[in-house]
């Protein structure tokens, strides 16, 4: 299964790479948080059957959770099955912002 760094991630978004980044914690974590990564969308991990097929195709995505665990670790392998450019986040929203990258306030 495929994984990116913080680093590298970081990296993308300062080259402006394409690609879609999807925020998959649960809900309460998220909102308890009260921030995510600029440029994510937010999507409900246990509906994940529902949503998986919406997903932009033509582009690379990186799933984060809480952790990058279980529930990113899963989605990402998921989409990677059906054919995607799939990625998880190593160390997941909590990596990210332990390192200090930018986050920003949920959108309400």
């Amino acid at each position: 299964m495929s994984r990116i760094s913080i680093c590298e991630l970081a990296e993308w978004q300062a080259a402006d790479r394409t690609f879609t980044l999807l925020d998959v914690r649960r809900t309460s974590v998220r909102l308890a948080d009260a921030q995510e990564i600029a440029g994510a969308h937010w999507r409900d991990p246990e509906d994940v059957f529902t949503w998986k097929d919406q997903v932009t195709r033509d582009r690379p995505v990186i799933v984060y959770c809480a952790k990058g665990h279980e529930i990113s670790q899963g989605i990402a392998a998921t989409l990677e099955a059906m054919g995607l450019d799939a990625r998880y986040l190593i160390d997941g929203y909590a990596g990210w912002r332990g390192a200090g990258r930018p986050t920003r306030s949920l959108s309400r």
